[in-house]
């Protein structure tokens, strides 16, 4: 028999069962770089801030039901119903907070649409405080997007 007997003393070193899987982990966590500077963390987390508060005003607008004098569950199903576009918005962030482009595609269409479904109903405000975060939320995502040191894709 010519083959070589495999004994502790022909191993190397640095040896163990764990050894590639530990390798391959810190060369993901070295390649990634990760969002340390200010500008980048504000970056990122002020259109989930942003999007989060506006949701809760948005749900504010909900709390008319329980002046129409409904029964118990003609008010539950009335607040339901109001609350649709709260939940939309925060399903919509839940699908943005590791894909920003979708974000910023969302948000800046809902803003737009909101303009163009209710223009000319309320004063000038009402749009801003409404349609404006929206835009606003949209805009941030997508420099977002594009300050990633490592863009995601799109699909």
């Amino acid at each position: 028999m010519s083959g070589k007997v495999l004994s502790i003393n022909t191993l190397p070193a640095r040896f163990d069962i764990f050894y590639p899987m530990e390798t391959m982990v810190k060369t993901k966590l070295q390649s990634k770089p990760i969002m340390k500077t200010p500008l980048k963390q504000l970056l990122f987390w002020a259109p989930r801030v942003l999007c989060l508060l506006f949701a809760a005003f948005i749900s504010l607008f909900a709390a008319d039901v329980f002046d129409a004098g409904y029964g118990f569950w003609k008010t539950m199903l009335a607040l339901l119903v109001h609350l649709i576009p709260t939940w939309l918005i925060l399903i919509g962030l839940a699908v943005s907070w590791r894909r920003e482009w979708v974000g910023a595609a969302l948000y800046t269409t809902l803003g737009i649409l909101y303009l163009v479904m209710f223009w000319g109903r309320f004063v000038w405000y009402v749009y801003l405080f409404i349609a404006g975060p929206l835009i606003l939320v949209g805009g941030l995502f997508l420099l977002n997007w594009f300050r990633r040191s490592e863009p995601r894709p799109i699909s």
